[in-house]
């Protein structure tokens, strides 16, 4: 696996069309942000394609055909996929890498945030503060697109980005790891500066309207918030974000 502060393997942002170039596509390792399926499609290798997108986490969706014609006129067979512009690496791979290299994991975890652009502004601060991995939901969050990517200042090529099929699942294997899941939420639990951010953690933060999902929440090790004076109750996600990275930073430097 390439160092987080190498310049990551792109792939171009590309069409994959027809139903054995979708399978060839990810057996070979291939990343894949979306495929789309003819809705009430059946026959050769759909049962296939089903399966490998629940093993590899990669969205999929029933589509009418007139949304897989507006795509492309080549014969598709019911069956489109959306290469990716990123890499993505597994979850366990990415936490052996960062501690193999000596480094204390700090991650970031997002639960439900779907602006792109606050999903880039993320992942600039997260490479900035020195965080290692991005972990991001197969569904219920923004794609990365290139507009996440112009966000981000190219801040997606040096960070590991993990795409799961279950966030609950993800905190399970942190924890097994030694790594503790810190909520960012609003007055409740500690104050920041009281959570010890020198240890391996992972940051989960929530969209602005719903913050992180309750469920999620009781899952973690502790919940926080950031201090703040005035009439509004919340910083917007990105700002939060920043905030709470760069007590991470602060501490660990000191």
């Amino acid at each position: 696996m390439e160092g987080s502060s190498e310049k990551r393997r792109f792939t171009k942002s590309s069409l994959i069309i027809g139903r054995q170039p979708v399978i060839e596509a990810i057996e070979s390792g291939r990343s894949i942000d979306k495929i789309l399926l003819q809705t009430n499609v059946s026959g050769e290798n759909i049962g296939r394609i089903r399966q490998l997108a629940r093993e590899r986490h990669i969205p999929l969706q029933a589509v009418p055909a007139e949304k897989l014609f507006s795509l492309t006129r080549s014969n598709h067979q019911g069956c489109i996929a959306f290469a990716a512009l990123l890499q993505y690496v597994d979850l366990q791979q990415a936490i052996d890498h960062v501690v193999g290299n000596g480094q204390t994991p700090l991650f970031l975890m997002l639960d439900g945030v779907t602006d792109v652009r606050n999903i880039g502004g993320m992942a600039r601060t997260a490479v900035c503060c020195g965080a290692q991995v991005l972990i991001v939901p197969d569904k219920g969050v923004g794609a990365l697109n290139e507009e996440a990517l112009k966000a981000s200042a190219g801040a997606l090529e040096k960070i590991q980005v993990c795409r799961v099929g279950s966030l609950l699942k993800a905190i399970e294997d942190l924890r097994l790891n030694g790594i503790r899941a810190y909520v960012s939420g609003i007055k409740e639990g500690k104050e920041m500066e009281e959570i010890d951010f020198t240890e391996p953690c992972c940051l989960i933060m929530g969209s602005e309207g719903r913050g992180v999902q309750p469920y999620i929440s009781k899952a973690s090790d502790e919940r926080f918030f950031i201090p703040m004076s005035g009439g509004f109750d919340s910083f917007n996600v990105s700002v939060a974000a920043g905030i709470i990275l760069y007590e991470a930073l602060k501490q660990r430097r000191q």
